[in-house]
């Protein structure tokens, strides 16, 4: 008897990661294709979406027993439909409905889900959260996204968007504001005067080599995103209580730097009872959190 499998496919506004992985998670392949977000919008995506399932079903025939898909946007997963993503960031992709496309178009069984929520479900699955029932997963990027899961599954809130905590108020403002990458590269300008092209060369892995080298102004732009984001994650622990909060994105690679210092200021702004029982826990799945968690919302789903 042939072994099931399941396509997996990850749509972020650059590129579009896809897989063959088994049921329990074993990616057999990965694969990589520019977004082209900006050139062909919705519609682009959708081509390639099409061709990645065609190709997969000429390649596994019957094997193949369902589309897991991980994508930009907010989604709603009850009808598998985009149901709102910016303009700015790819275009006419609003409306698209992957069942549609998939069942429809293929003959197979298709789950959709946000991104962010896809990366969190596959922390919590198989990579930093294994063993937790419930964590808040934070992505810290250009803007910050975040995830609740509460006994093993997405709160997805009644417009799709709990766990956005880009918006939250923090003192100074919203959190996406103060606690960014974003903000980080715009910091560290100021406090060293750049501007123009020397601005523009700098991003988390320069500020995090000068701080290495105790470089000051690096290190006080760092000490400034710690203190914000301690705050977001304080409010997220308040009203969660989460077993562990899981950061991801790039500069959270740098989790030696980071872990000791943001450890010391939740330390000074969580009770000590609930300091002791929330584990920090910085990213492992990378590229592939978004196609795992796309598989293990498949599974929970399959299972409604």
């Amino acid at each position: 008897m042939h072994q099931a499998l399941f396509v997996l496919i990850d749509i972020g506004g650059t590129a579009i990661k896809h897989g063959i992985a088994t049921s329990d998670g074993q990616l057999l392949e990965r694969h990589e294709i520019p977004t082209e977000a900006h050139l062909s919008g919705g519609l682009g995506i959708v081509s390639k979406v099409e061709h990645i399932c065609k190709e997969a079903q000429t390649r596994f025939g019957a094997q193949v027993t369902g589309v897991a898909i991980s994508t930009a946007g907010m989604v709603d997963p009850d009808t598998h439909t985009i149901i709102y993503a910016l303009p700015d960031a790819i275009p006419d992709y609003t409306g698209v409905d992957y069942a549609k496309v998939v069942t429809q178009g293929f003959g197979l069984p298709c789950e959709v889900e946000n991104d962010v929520n896809c990366a969190a479900l596959g922390e919590m699955w198989q990579g930093a959260g294994k063993g937790c029932r419930s964590v808040f997963c934070m992505t810290i990027g250009t803007s910050i996204g975040g995830a609740m899961i509460v006994d093993g599954k997405l709160v997805s809130g009644a417009s799709h968007s709990a766990g956005e905590i880009a918006y939250m108020r923090v003192p100074g403002g919203m959190l996406h504001e103060l606690a960014s990458t974003t903000f980080l590269v715009k910091k560290y300008c100021e406090l060293q005067h750049l501007t123009g092209d020397a601005a523009a060369a700098v991003n988390g892995k320069v500020i995090f080599d000068a701080a290495e080298a105790n470089e000051p102004n690096a290190t006080e732009a760092i000490a400034q995103l710690v203190e914000h984001l301690s705050d977001g994650i304080t409010n997220v622990v308040a009203a969660q209580n989460p077993e562990a909060v899981i950061l991801g994105g790039g500069i959270m690679a740098r989790s030696d730097y980071l872990r000791p210092r943001l450890e010391a200021a939740l330390k000074g702004k969580l009770r000590d009872i609930v300091f002791a029982a929330t584990r920090i826990e910085f990213a492992q799945l990378q590229n592939d959190a978004g196609m795992l968690g796309a598989l293990y919302h498949f599974k929970q789903r399959s299972l409604l």
